[in-house]
């Protein structure tokens, strides 16, 4: 199970009702955020999320409304007790700029432990495998999915017929085996078939091309920029790096993804929820992001 929340929508500015895009995502008790825009912090007290949760932040790339929040992010976690380490993965230059931006809160009750990160490659973390991917943007940028591995289904009845105690069972069920009266008994005695992993996928501020949606493949929930309704927007959208609803809409329906969320608004698109009309037309299932939506995705 992920527990994901739509921090903010917004992209380059924060507005008085529009706070800047990213994503909170909580699993078995721990949580990670996507990107750390100014009021961040703010966004997420909105929300009613858990700072105290919080041990791991995703930077997509270093434009201020990606990452200008973190100083006073951090701060926050320490004021609520956080001792732990936070640990930050983002573009190669990362330590330098994150090192730059900590000036102004040095005196943090944590360290802050910086991981750089190039090309494509995988994360594990808190129990979830977190992908990342470069996009097309004006500098070196990130998309993210992250993944929940599910165990197989747990069979009783298979249990029951190998006469597996129930403390034993809770062993082979995270996929260990165990020893019964010198017998082995293995996790595929006692379950049945696999389920599919759970898959939240995260992209922002990039052009469009055919490697987005080969990254999203099969997820549960896409959420994917769209800096305007209108595909009249593409040919200047393209120039600065950004995508408009309707290659989202490509992006989640040729990944075959479950649910698409748009996010990334530009200022100047005051109500994105009027303008799904060409998106819809490529991709039924798609909703505007707003600030504080929230999913369990199961």
């Amino acid at each position: 199970m992920i527990d994901v929340c739509l921090a903010g929508t917004g992209g380059m500015k924060p507005l008085p009702d529009r706070f800047l895009t990213g994503l909170w995502a909580e699993h078995k008790g721990k949580a990670l955020l996507i990107d750390c825009g100014e009021g961040m912090q703010t966004a997420l007290a909105k929300a009613g999320v858990s700072l105290a949760k919080l041990d791991t932040l995703l930077i997509t790339h270093f434009h201020a409304d990606h990452i200008a929040g973190l100083p006073g992010l951090l701060l926050s976690a320490g004021n609520f007790g956080k001792s732990s380490p936070m640990v930050i993965y983002a573009p190669k230059g990362g330590r330098d700029i994150i090192s730059r931006l900590c000036c102004i809160c040095p005196e943090l009750p944590f360290d802050v432990d910086v991981h750089e990160i190039e090309g494509e490659g995988v994360i594990f973390r808190n129990g979830l495998e977190i992908r990342f991917m470069p996009v097309r943007h004006r500098i070196e940028c990130y998309c993210y999915s992250i993944i929940e591995n599910r165990p197989p289904v747990f069979s009783p009845e298979k249990a029951d017929r190998l006469r597996v105690p129930v403390n034993m069972r809770s062993i082979l069920h995270r996929g260990e085996c165990v020893e019964i009266n010198g017998r082995i008994i293995s996790p595929e005695d006692v379950t049945e078939g696999k389920r599919p992993p759970l898959k939240v996928t995260y992209i922002t501020d990039t052009v469009y091309f055919d490697g987005l949606s080969r990254f999203a493949e099969s997820s549960d929930l896409l959420i994917c920029e769209g800096m305007y309704g209108d595909d009249e927007y593409i040919p200047k959208m393209t120039g600065k790096g950004h995508m408009v609803f309707s290659q989202a809409a490509r992006t989640a329906r040729d990944s075959d993804s479950k649910e698409l969320w748009l996010t990334h608004f530009s200022p100047a698109l005051k109500f994105p929820e009027e303008q799904l009309g060409s998106a819809r037309q490529i991709y039924p299932n798609v909703i505007a992001g707003r600030d504080g939506l929230k999913q369990c995705i199961n």
